[in-house]
């Protein structure tokens, strides 16, 4: 019998990955939406399997000590699914990340460890941080956000979390006629902004005026991206280096996230002059400059990426750093290239879906003293990690950082080592605290 539809009473034990708090019904595992643990909700269920139901809270019978009023008018049951926790406190969704981060690790990669999730400095009301929204058009040409698992669209008349300079432009003040969504991009330090629009005719028609001045470009089936008007992508600024990043390509979308990750890759992996570096899915180059700038002019940083537009965005933000080289491949086929290469350093920036076996196996096969890899999702991150400890190497620091508030989503900073230093440089710091408590 289907209970989609219908409504059940239960109490919420946990949260779990994905932005879903987890109780039972009897004997069936129940994810539901809008709740927080501890809390007696109703639940309208929204999806059956065999083996789980998902749902809605849409009353809470008894409220966490953690739940606050919503900012937003379009978060809620059968609404807006940009958001997944703006029902919570930051500091419980800062507890909450730090909770599926550690469970994650525990379960799929056999590590315990404590996590803490930091705060980005610059949006304390975690609000106005979205640097790029992708807005979807509904049939009348109005611009709007996805529902939560659906293809349907919530119209609205402003996205909370969006960057003013995203706000600025008006895309939802405005009708779209024949298109299929808008992309708007901000930067952080610059006035410049755009918007990348997919047509739903082969031709291009007339576009709306927007509220403020922008670049215009178009998305093609397949992704292909070409400029209508105007530059073909925004500025940023790090660490006092320009970079250029097109409106179509991957950037942190919050403004502080650059500058901080950054110095976490930096930190963690302690790149000395003189050593060779190597930076994976480096996009337009952010930790490649960082990791160019602390090995020198005698040292040499290879960068690997596979996007056309963002390896042309690289090398352009790098070209005066002639110990640079940006390599344009598919990352397990040059991996396999390099067999013979040996690098000091290692970052890897994946996409979601991780790196996968083959690469983590060829990275620790080049015998690096240190690894960074940079993740937004500690299931992959957890899976790879489990990886690189058969290949020998060992987590040896772990930094996460909300980076996305308002959503479940979580950035981290994972540090590896070799098994055998790691255990000589965990030995020489016991060594060290056992003399200072003598």
């Amino acid at each position: 019998m289907t209970r989609v539809g219908n409504e059940i009473e239960l109490t919420v034990d946990d949260v779990a990955h994905g932005g879903w708090c987890v109780g039972r019904l009897d004997d069936q595992v129940v994810f539901v939406r809008h709740a927080l643990p501890g809390e007696r909700v109703r639940v309208r269920v929204t999806e059956q399997t065999t083996r789980f139901l998902r749902g809605e809270a849409v009353e809470v019978l008894t409220a966490s000590p953690d739940r606050v009023e919503a900012p937003c008018v379009f978060s809620g049951p059968g609404m807006c699914g940009g958001c997944d926790w703006q029902h919570a406190s930051l500091d419980s969704q800062r507890r909450m990340k730090a909770k599926v981060v550690t469970d994650q690790l525990s379960r799929i990669a056999g590590i315990d460890r404590e996590v803490v999730v930091e705060e980005l400095p610059g949006t304390p009301d975690g609000l106005g941080w979205r640097t790029r929204v992708r807005f979807s058009v509904d049939e009348d040409g109005n611009a709007g956000l996805r529902r939560h698992r659906s293809h349907d669209i919530e119209p609205v008349d402003k996205c909370l979390i969006a960057h003013p300079g995203v706000t600025e432009l008006g895309v939802t003040e405005v009708k779209w006629e024949n298109i299929r969504d808008v992309e708007a991009v901000a930067s952080t330090t610059r006035a410049d902004r755009a918007i990348v629009v997919t047509p739903t005719t082969a031709k291009l028609g007339e576009l709306p005026e927007l509220k403020a001045s922008s670049a215009v470009l178009r998305r093609f089936k397949g992704g292909r991206v070409q400029s209508v008007r105007g530059r073909k992508g925004v500025r940023e600024d790090v660490a006092g280096r320009e970079y250029r990043v097109g409106a179509g390509g991957f950037w942190q979308v919050h403004p502080a996230a650059g500058e901080t990750l950054s110095a976490a890759v930096i930190e963690g992996l302690e790149p000395k002059p003189g050593e060779t570096a190597l930076d994976l899915y480096c996009g337009a180059g952010l930790f490649t400059g960082a990791l160019a700038e602390a090995v020198g002019a005698e040292g040499r940083v290879m960068g690997v990426e596979n996007g056309e537009h963002a390896v042309r965005d690289a090398q352009y933000n790098l070209k005066d750093l002639p110990q640079v080289r940006v390599e344009r491949a598919d990352v397990a086929k040059q991996m396999r290239e390099w067999a013979d290469v040996r690098a000091d350093v290692v970052t890897l920036d994946p996409p979601r879906a991780g790196a996968g076996v083959e690469v983590v196996r060829k990275v620790a096969g080049m015998k690096p003293r240190r690894i960074a890899y940079v993740s937004c999702d500690p299931a992959t991150l957890a899976r790879d990690l489990a990886e690189f400890g058969r290949s020998g190497y060992r987590l040896v620091g772990l930094r996460a950082f909300d980076a996305f508030p308002m959503t479940h989503h979580v950035e981290m900073v994972a540090v590896l080592e070799p098994v055998k230093l790691a255990r000589r440089h965990r030995e020489a710091a016991e060594a060290e605290l056992a003399e200072q408590d003598a």
